[in-house]
């Protein structure tokens, strides 16, 4: 997966805000009624140093009833309903964030340490005996250093292959091929930190620099192992009356952690919780998809910016580029 070069640091900026533009767009070929959507496409309102300032959902559909639900982890859920299907179905979404370095990675209770919804194997990150082995090779009793290990495992060992797999692809299934997309590669971090007692989440997002979609990591660790100012330490113990664990992002698609290049969408405990649209309904129509998306940079700060300066303009980061996948 490249990037372009840029004119800015985005990553060591003091914030960067971003506009991301979605359309999702279904053709049906016959008759197509009760439809019921899942539409997994606005960030929350908070995740950690990620702020939503603007949000807008249009459905092109006049009689849809959009209805919004917040699941597991902060998820945003807007769930459509449309008796009678038109031929050309648009869900286009627009969102703006920003992302403020100095408010850190998303804080969370001390029990999401122990959370078994972070923990158990799903059918796609299920661990095979020979990855249960690696993990416990690469463990240490630093859970943000065992991350940084097995995410570096996973980049060595997975190529980058558009198409090589699918959405229904297993953690296994993949690292036997070799050969994945982002999201293969960060369900094989995530079964390999839970086989060794490390709470992990999928994420789904965007990279500027990339046309479609991106996936991550968020390792669950105790606040004490990180320092106060976010970066990685050796330990410590937990702030009284304060936030007991931290989610940590890492991305074993690049070996990196994730910085204000990444606009995160939502998380869960594998694709399947935080896949963009799906849905069901009634109908001899087969309904085929078309997604389109660009992620512009609106502005940015640089680190040697006060608080009272102004934003400092920056190009457009991603053209828009389509995928097609059949509902």
């Amino acid at each position: 997966m490249s990037e372009p070069a840029g004119e800015v640091d985005l990553a060591g900026a003091e914030r960067v805000t971003y506009r991301v533009s979605q359309r999702f767009r279904y053709t049906y070929d016959g008759a197509a009624k009760d439809l019921d959507h899942r539409l997994v496409a606005v960030p929350p309102v908070r995740h950690g140093g990620q702020l939503r300032r603007f949000m807008d959902l249009q459905v092109s559909a006049p009689q849809a009833r959009t209805t919004w639900q917040r699941g597991p982890d902060g998820l945003q859920v807007a769930n459509i309903r449309i008796d009678v299907v038109p031929p050309t179905l648009d869900f286009d979404v627009t969102v703006v964030v920003e992302r403020v370095a100095d408010l850190g990675w998303p804080e969370l209770p001390a029990s999401a340490l122990s959370s078994r919804r972070l923990l158990a194997p799903t059918p796609l990150t299920t661990p095979t005996a020979a990855m249960v082995d690696a993990a416990r090779s690469l463990a240490s009793s630093d859970p943000v250093a065992t991350a940084r290990r097995v995410c570096g495992w996973v980049y060595q060992r997975i190529a980058y292959v558009s198409g090589s797999t699918d959405v229904g692809t297993t953690a296994a299934q993949a690292l036997a091929g070799g050969s994945g997309v982002c999201q293969d590669q960060a369900h094989i971090m995530i079964a390999m930190c839970r086989a060794v007692g490390i709470p992990a989440r999928y994420v789904s997002g965007h990279l500027v620099g990339e046309g479609a979609s991106h996936a991550w990591v968020e390792v669950v660790v105790p606040s004490g192992a990180l320092s106060s100012g976010g970066a990685l330490s050796s330990g410590g113990a937990l702030s009284p009356g304060g936030a007991g664990a931290v989610a940590v992002p890492f991305d074993p698609c690049h070996d990196r952690t994730a910085d204000l290049r990444y606009v995160t969408v939502g998380v869960g405990r594998d694709y399947q919780d935080v896949a963009p649209t799906s849905g069901r309904y009634v109908g001899v129509g087969r309904g085929a998809l078309v997604a389109t998306q660009r992620v512009d940079v609106v502005s940015v700060v640089p680190p040697s910016a006060t608080s009272a300066a102004s934003a400092t303009p920056a190009a457009s980061a991603t053209p828009a580029v389509a995928t097609t996948v059949t509902e």
